[in-house]
């Protein structure tokens, strides 16, 4: 499997990553295992998790899979921290206090002395960003992290956390991981010519859109039976009718036209045209099944045309934004898409 370049840091990654937060809840033991066998199987390196995936759950299970393999060597391990683990208000957030527990429990359950990246789950209000950044830091120089990323941040959030990193000579942030599909493609807006301009390498979750890209819904029919809308009625309408909109519909028939042509399923196309797009270091599958990952797995033998890039990209532009990026290119005659033109940067 492709190994690339984690932004600007020393760590490399496979083109497609392990996402766990099935395992524990959606997945059991042994079929968690099995997709971790299988993955490293394939030449997969890069696993992520977070610790609050069933509260520790997911941790657990890659954490018993590694003792079983005897070792972590060949593998980057991935973690997150900042939600709630239980129900005291005190550990929850990306504060010294909290990410300082956080951090030896998850080390405990993975059964390891270093997490290879160390991420915030999600922007603190309530902490200084120095006061996160700093820890961070500490962890780096005390051995237990090696690198730090964040996700979930806004543009203007990443920008200040990595310009504090500079200023006070501290770890730097390599790495984002953010929402990122054919369906929700708004981080092209500022936060991926951010990542470009800073050299941050880009993880994106939910690559299939929460199964849409798969094919699995219909138009105008409630989803139902063994999908995750379908198992949670009151959560699937909801999702549904937010995403039940012509762009999603024109952009699943594109994406099924090019799968017809390859004679690959739906998902295959989704990946592949998310790995070619800038910044994009690994792209995490999230799968609840061994058959699942084999089809996404699949993905890795063959690759987009530029015609069918170009006309996936079509189907799916998200249209004029709101202001100021439909203002700059309406009246001032900017490109606000320009900077996605390139291709994928620190391929290895």
């Amino acid at each position: 499997m492709e190994r690339r370049r984690l932004g600007e840091s020393d760590l490399e990654v496979s083109v497609f990553g392990l996402g766990t937060m099935t395992f524990g809840a959606e997945s059991d033991e042994e079929t968690s295992h099995a997709i971790l066998d299988r993955y490293v199987e394939a030449g997969g390196s890069f696993i992520e998790t977070a610790d609050v995936y069933s509260r520790g759950s997911s941790e657990e299970t890659i954490g018993s899979w590694l003792k079983k393999r005897g070792t972590s060597d060949g593998l980057v391990v991935a973690t997150k921290a900042r939600f709630a683990m239980s129900d005291d208000p005190a550990d929850r957030g990306a504060g010294r206090a909290h990410l300082e527990r956080a951090l030896d429990a998850s080390l405990g359950r993975l059964g390891l002395d270093a997490i290879d990246l160390y991420q915030m789950h999600a922007w603190d209000p309530a902490t200084p960003i120095e006061e996160t950044l700093e820890t961070l830091n500490d962890f780096v120089e005390m051995g237990k992290v090696r690198h730090i990323g964040v996700s979930n941040y806004l543009a203007w959030q990443l920008e200040r956390a990595a310009l504090v990193a500079d200023w006070e000579d501290w770890a730097p942030v390599v790495s984002l991981q953010p929402q990122y599909n054919l369906l929700a493609r708004e981080v092209e807006l500022d936060l991926i010519p951010l990542c470009l301009d800073r050299g941050i390498g880009t993880l994106p979750w939910s690559p299939l859109g929460g199964g849409w890209l798969t094919g699995k819904y219909r138009r105008d029919e409630m989803p139902t039976g063994s999908t995750r809308l379908g198992e949670d009625p009151n959560r699937g309408v909801e999702a549904y009718d937010r995403r039940n909109t012509e762009r999603t519909w024109q952009v699943l028939d594109a994406v099924q036209a090019v799968a017809d042509a390859h004679s690959v399923s739906m998902a295959q196309v989704a990946l592949n045209w998310l790995r070619e797009r800038p910044t994009v270091a690994s792209v995490l599958l999230g799968c609840r099944t061994v058959e699942q990952l084999e089809d996404n797995l699949s993905a890795l033998d063959w690759r987009l045309a530029d015609a069918e890039m170009h006309a996936l990209n079509e189907a799916s532009a998200p249209g004029l934004p709101g202001y100021p990026h439909g203002f700059l290119e309406e009246l001032a005659g900017m490109d606000v898409w320009m900077s996605l033109q390139t291709g994928p940067i620190h391929s290895a």
